[in-house]
């Protein structure tokens, strides 16, 4: 079996484009906290729109590079499904702040910033795993990066617990409630999608130790 450096060869041209990939989705991230957290702020769709559109480009980049290297058929999915995952990470925060921008006045007094937040601290994470590949195949590493986005994850959940009750059990708006929650889903997952970009980092490095 290849090494993953024998498959990216020299490995500048796929670790820049998977980094700045990773990059690109954390940029997203916290364009979305920022919206959530300072409603005033002229941000609107134009911070999304130039992240997805770039996190678009590098996509086509990578899977271009992919066409034009050898690679061995295994070690190529694991880099088509990383350049996947990557990219549905600002797919989805621009559909939530889409949904957002229209139903704001409907939801005024929902706490998403609270779930932003893990979504942000969870894409730095998928930042600094993306990078790990770089700098070797080290299992340790990897996997307490790895433990760190599935903690992340276990508090976002934990964090819908209170909204959910106060949305469903003592609020009286139904529409209010559907709406709330389908943005709560957006951004469930969109940690998911980090932890999905987790997951194959960590299968790399654990086949190519």
């Amino acid at each position: 079996m290849f090494s993953l450096q024998t498959i990216f060869g020299k490995g500048d041209k796929f670790y820049g484009l998977l980094e700045q990939s990773a990059e690109t989705a954390h940029e997203s991230a916290k364009a979305l906290h920022g919206l959530l957290t300072k409603p005033g702020a002229e941000q609107g769709m134009a911070a999304f729109t130039v992240t997805r559109a770039r996190e678009k480009e590098l996509a086509a980049q990578i899977s271009e590079g992919l066409v034009n290297t050898f690679v061995t058929a295994l070690d190529r999915e694991d880099i088509e499904a990383l350049n996947s995952a990557l990219y549905k990470i600002p797919k989805t925060i621009e559909k939530f702040a889409e949904r957002y921008e229209i139903v704001t006045e409907r939801l005024v007094g929902v706490d998403f910033a609270q779930r932003a937040q893990v979504l942000e601290q969870s894409s730095a994470v998928v930042v600094q795993m993306v990078h790990e590949l770089r700098r070797g195949l080290r299992i340790d590493p990897v996997k307490k990066l790895q433990d760190r986005l599935q903690a992340l994850e276990s508090e976002g959940d934990r964090m819908l617990l209170a909204p959910y009750r106060t949305l469903y059990v003592e609020g009286g708006d139904v529409m209010r409630a559907m709406l709330a929650k389908d943005l709560f889903e957006l951004i469930e997952k969109a940690i998911d999608k980090c932890r999905d970009v987790g997951n194959i980092v960590y299968s790399i490095v654990l086949k190519n130790s």
